[in-house]
């Protein structure tokens, strides 16, 4: 009589195929002087070296994921960009508190391992953590058989950054009449994507065969690390804030001492067609405004004698500009005016 065997790649998982991604990735990762492979890659943690130039070190942990932005990729079969969102999500709040990001680390979870998918993301991911001059030291990635749909995912990623106990950007730094600057944002970033993906259904268009949607809806998250660091560098800021849920409101509020209130000129924000194709469809400035960074990626709270100073630090599709100011009140951020949709 013959017994039926049970396998784990009869239940779903396959576990050389998970190996071979991950001699996959340990190919294309690299130490910051990109001359060998990272050798904790495949191992049970990841070693790295504290650098030895920052005083009083202080390390800064970030997490998060780029929400339903998959979804849009899953949709257009595209995935060489949420790499670099997923980075982005994590590194640009490290550098809110003036840490330089020293690693990353990814999660990837699937209904069944597809390589050609997975060296994408992680190819993304790379690339993210190149522009953020930080080292991709590990990860994790997780078969799910019956946990996703077929072809489902989700990733998440988790970074450590470090800041001299001297260049950390408390909210004591930013005062009465400092100016507050957006820098312009990519797009829509990894944020909204449920509100964007629930229009798109109700209109019932085909983002597939839409020109316009199909280039602007998977644009990646803009790295701010390089700018930012060169700035914290040369004491040019005192306060900033990343601009993803919740908008400019939910945003700035959270770095603004508690005596102190931001005034944010509505009329100034340089929007992109992204966004005002979302408002001409039917969403509201009150609901963009909460739901979307409306075109400004990240906001700086700075001196204004440092305003040309900083500007050199920036290319200019992403140099900043003036929108609102700081004064004296109870922690609160008043939006004067309305944008200028277009």
């Amino acid at each position: 009589m013959n017994k039926k065997k049970f396998t784990y790649k009869k239940s779903g998982v396959n576990i050389n195929a998970a190996d071979k991604f991950v001699n996959f990735i340990s190919t294309i990762s690299a130490n910051k002087r990109g001359k060998k492979k990272f050798s904790n890659i495949g191992g049970f943690g990841s070693i790295t070296n504290i650098p030895s130039n920052i005083k009083q070190p202080n390390i800064v942990a970030c997490t998060d994921g780029v929400g339903t932005k998959i979804e849009i990729a899953n949709t257009l079969n595209k995935f060489d960009t949420i790499g670099i969102d997923l980075v982005a999500m994590s590194v640009n709040d490290l550098i809110v508190q003036g840490a330089k990001p020293l690693l990353f680390l990814d999660y990837i979870s699937i209904n069944k391992i597809d390589h050609k998918k997975l060296r994408a993301i992680i190819k993304g991911i790379k690339k993210g953590c190149d522009q953020s001059e930080c080292e991709l030291v590990g990860g994790e990635t997780a078969e799910m058989p019956g946990t996703y749909e077929k072809g489902k995912f989700d990733i998440a990623g988790f970074a450590v950054g470090i800041v001299g106990k001297n260049k950390i950007l408390n909210k004591n730094k930013i005062k009465k009449n400092n100016l507050i600057l957006a820098i312009p944002s990519n797009g829509l970033h990894s944020n909204g994507f449920s509100l964007v993906r629930y229009l798109i259904k109700q209109k019932k268009i085909n983002i597939k065969k839409n020109k316009f949607l199909k280039s602007e809806l998977l644009k990646p998250t803009k790295i701010y690390v390089k700018e930012i660091m060169n700035l914290i560098n040369k004491n040019l800021i005192n306060g900033c804030a990343n601009i993803t849920g919740g908008g400019l409101s939910d945003n700035i509020k959270r770095v603004i001492p508690d005596k102190l209130s931001a005034n944010i000129n509505l009329d100034k924000i340089k929007t992109s067609k992204i966004f005002n194709w979302l408002k001409n469809n039917e969403i509201s400035e009150k609901e963009m405004l909460k739901t979307f960074n409306c075109g400004v990626g990240f906001c700086l709270i700075v001196e204004s004698k440092n305003i040309k100073k900083i500007n050199k630090f920036f290319s200019k599709k992403y140099r900043p500009y003036v929108i609102g100011k700081i004064y004296k009140g109870e922690n609160k951020v008043k939006l004067n005016g309305s944008i200028n949709w277009l």
